[in-house]
């Protein structure tokens, strides 16, 4: 039941990118062919101000960024009425934008829209989506580290028309281990000196992240889980030293041969009980769509539901999925991955009216919770 579509800079149709992005085999593709050929990208709003390394033919002109809104609010509804459609989803899956920390235009939805007619320059692309989708009932999904819907004039929106948000910068790779491993070491009281932190990847990501400004975005976010979890404010005898310039780095290098299967590194420097020092060492050889394609899916469908079930606004519960977890102003967002999940899971429960899971132990030897 659920039908794909969306906008890209390239023509190509779905199974054309396939085949050139190289991820999936033919023995994969080409029983779908006929499916993925039929999928032809709309044309893309697209600023390079704003992705420096990519360009392409396949883009949307206008006079004002409101009207390249308006352009979009059109294809959506083109979108349902042609596939017949009940309900959307949209899932930003686009490059990594360069990193920009909100501005006077952000903080209302009144501003937000004047600058669009405007044609402020602080409006990247992805924000012109997700206030696209917002007007038109559509929930709107963020899985890249820029910022997007988060913040006060699209969190405005979403809350006037009773939407789901969710974002940003989908964990798949290397965060993904962090935010298991960096709870463990705080279960277990093991300081931590240093994590050095480098992937090589060699596909489009890496070639946009190539850029300084685009890298800064995906710094911000990976670099941030360990802030939460490793908190030196309440453990600084075991985290101090990991928060000092230079002892918490993260790389991420472009490296054309290396395709679509990153590879991270990290280096972690820990001590135990009397401050005897240990390391580990991981070395992940990942498939970076492999690991975010289902992520997408998840998100589609449990945003969906969120939407049916009567959320609107920010959903912390899809935190699981997200690097930077976007949470109400003033919160701390969780990033280990078990609390996550927690999370997740109770609040499908609460929505199902099962009851919560409170991991007391005590109700499985006869006494009450």
């Amino acid at each position: 039941d659920l039908v794909f579509g969306g906008w890209d800079i390239y023509p190509d149709s779905a199974y054309e990118a396939a085949c050139k992005a190289q991820v999936l085999e033919a023995k994969h593709l080409d029983p779908i062919k006929d499916e993925l050929d039929a999928v032809k990208p709309m044309q893309a709003v697209f600023d390079r101000d704003f992705v420096k390394k990519l360009d392409g033919p396949w883009k949307k002109s206008a006079r004002t960024k409101m009207e390249l809104a308006e352009q979009l609010r059109d294809d959506i509804r083109r979108f349902r009425d042609e596939n017949k459609l009940a309900r959307l989803v949209m899932v930003w899956c686009g490059s990594t934008e360069v990193y920009a920390p909100p501005a006077p235009v952000h903080q209302s939805l009144d501003a937000f829209e004047q600058g669009l007619q405007k044609n402020d320059s602080a409006i990247a692309p992805s924000m012109i989506y997700a206030y696209a989708a917002l007007m038109e009932g559509v929930p709107y999904v963020n899985g890249s580290p820029n910022y997007s819907a988060d913040t006060p004039a699209l969190i405005e929106l979403a809350k006037e028309r009773g939407i789901p948000i969710a974002g940003k910068d989908f964990k798949t790779g290397q965060t993904l281990v962090k935010t298991v491993l960096g709870p463990m070491f705080r279960a277990r009281a093991l300081g931590v000196e240093g994590w050095f932190s480098t992937n090589i990847l060699g596909n489009r990501d890496g070639e946009v992240l190539d850029d300084p400004g685009s890298f800064r975005a995906k710094e911000v976010t990976k670099g941030s889980v360990l802030d939460e979890i490793l908190d030196p404010k309440l453990f600084p005898e075991l985290y101090e030293d990991l928060h000092k310039p230079g002892h918490h780095k993260v790389r991420i290098e472009y490296y054309p041969p290396r395709g679509d299967e990153k590879e991270g590194w990290d280096n972690i420097d820990l001590f135990g009980w009397l401050g005897y020092k240990m390391q580990i060492k991981v070395n992940f050889l990942c498939r970076d769509s492999i690991l975010a394609a289902p992520i997408v899916l998840d998100l589609a469908l449990l945003t969906d539901l969120a939407a049916r079930a009567g959320l609107s606004g920010i959903q912390e519960w899809l935190g699981f999925y997200f690097k930077s977890p976007m949470t109400a102003e003033g919160l701390q967002p969780k990033h280990a991955l078990h609390e996550q999940e927690a999370t997740l899971l109770n609040t499908l429960r609460w929505m199902m009216g099962e009851r919560l899971i409170k991991n007391l132990g005590q109700v499985y030897y006869g006494e009450k919770e």
